[in-house]
């Protein structure tokens, strides 16, 4: 016998079907949207169902089949399997919701229930008067590092930079270096076999489709080759590149400051982490973009600075000690996504690097997974199993998460196949109020 306890976060009221200890019978009940309710479920029959309309009928099926749909009510049928940390529910296509199981105790599990948002557009159902401040926008460190296992690789060879755009990630972190052909993809001294060029196309075909044309992406852009290149030569490099590119210059928001999503649609936001004084470029250090005043190298309690009105909290503590340093780095990692006690009286911008490096005991895969089997306490679990987990707590949580922020992930698909950004795009949808960091105020 366990204790199960169900969070509806849709706008559906739910019809759980479930086996309680020592009964062969179903049992149900009716969870209210927005509402949780805690059950007693037998451990030898699992099975569970939830639907939308506990009065439907549904036609029979099968142990295995897990869905069926008809006009009028959508049913999910599933094993509640008690051995995983936590694990996102496998669903057909046509599921309306996001279904996560977790594990707080031996015998108490938690089932989080969440609308699906397409992650190709969901910035379209936000307001444009709301900064980009005030969301959580999932990320990539070190976008373009496919290759390199396993120091400079820091994303999967299945994750091209269509895919990130497709699944949701609108923070895109682009390291190049100047060569003969052009400026190209590197991660330190490691090339990543694409041009500057290909990656404006791809991002320029993303925002003019039909479908995506309301989203808009933040780029930063670094210099790899600064030991053998001036950076005012590298600065020239990109404004020309860019100038000359798919979309040109109309596809970048250039002004120093953090603008309104409705500033931004169908644009690129420029994050200049290059370009010195702004020399060459229209307006200076006005007309380069976001441009940081200071980046101390992995300062472990972070580092602020200001961009015209708003405060940028940044963690960037990648050179940790070991794998024995995960825990401190996640807890560093995603505190500054939550707002302070005390709001302060300026917009606060916090970006946060899950990302981190060290050899031989820290390498970027190991850091992000994690490895063996942590939940039956051989092993590690990694940065990013930790802070789905985290994600997952708040989100259950009947008081409603301020989680906001510019997350920059390594392996972002790790765990559960892209578990982890569909949660933090469900908090741009979770505890705004109307009148505050520019969310209309509700009539």
């Amino acid at each position: 016998m366990r204790k199960l306890t169900v969070s509806n976060r849709t706008e559906h009221t739910l019809s759980v079907e479930y086996y309680g200890p020592k009964q062969p019978h179903l049992n149900s009940c009716v969870i209210l949207p927005e509402a949780s309710t805690s059950l007693e479920v037998s451990s030898s029959k699992s099975h569970f169902v939830l639907s939308t309309d506990s009065s439907s009928k549904w036609s029979t099926y099968d142990d295995d089949e897990k869905v069926s749909v008809d006009a009028d009510a959508f049913q999910t049928r599933f094993p509640l399997k008690f051995g995983a940390q936590w694990k996102a529910v496998k669903v057909e296509d046509g599921c309306p919701w996001r279904i996560y199981r977790s594990k707080t105790s031996r015998r108490h599990h938690r089932l989080l229930v969440l609308p699906k948002r397409n992650l190709a557009s969901y910035l379209s159902e936000l307001p444009d008067s709301v900064p980009l401040s005030s969301l959580a926008l999932p990320g990539t460190h070190d976008s373009m590092a496919l290759y390199g296992w396993p120091v400079s690789q820091c994303q999967d060879v299945t994750t091209p930079l269509p895919v990130q755009l497709q699944v949701g990630i609108r923070v895109l972190d682009i390291r190049l270096a100047t060569k003969p052909e052009g400026l190209m993809a590197y991660h330190g001294v490691y090339p990543q076999h694409v041009s500057f060029q290909v990656i404006l196309k791809t991002i320029h075909d993303f925002l003019t489709a039909p479908d995506t044309c309301r989203e808009t992406i933040v780029m930063s852009i670094k210099q790899e080759d600064f030991v053998n290149v001036a950076p005012p030569v590298f600065s020239q490099k990109v404004r020309d590149e860019i100038s000359g590119g798919p979309g040109g210059m109309e596809m970048f928001y250039l002004a120093n400051k953090v603008p309104t999503l409705g500033e931004v649609r169908g644009k690129v936001v420029l994050f200049s982490r290059f370009g010195g004084d702004g020399n060459g470029w229209k307006d200076g250090l006005e007309g380069i973009g976001i441009h940081p005043t200071t980046w101390p190298d992995s300062k472990k309690n972070g580092f602020t600075w200001e961009c015209k009105n708003t405060v940028v909290q940044t963690h960037d503590w990648y050179s940790i000690p070991s794998f024995l340093s995960i825990p401190e780095k996640v807890d560093l990692a995603t505190r500054i996504l939550l707002p302070p006690s005390n709001d302060l009286p300026t917009p606060t911008l916090s970006i946060s690097f899950l990302s981190a490096a060290s050899f031989p005991l820290g390498l970027p895969p190991l850091i992000a997974r994690g490895f063996g089997w942590p939940s039956l306490g051989f092993g590690v679990e990694g940065v990013n199993s930790r802070v789905g987990s985290w994600l997952l707590t708040l989100l259950g949580e009947q008081e409603q998460p301020r989680v906001r922020g510019w997350v920059f992930m390594d392996f972002f698909r790790d765990p559960e196949d892209n578990a982890v950004v569909p949660l933090l795009v469900e908090c741009n949808f979770r505890g705004r109020v109307g009148g505050q960091e520019g969310w209309p105020s509700i009539r």
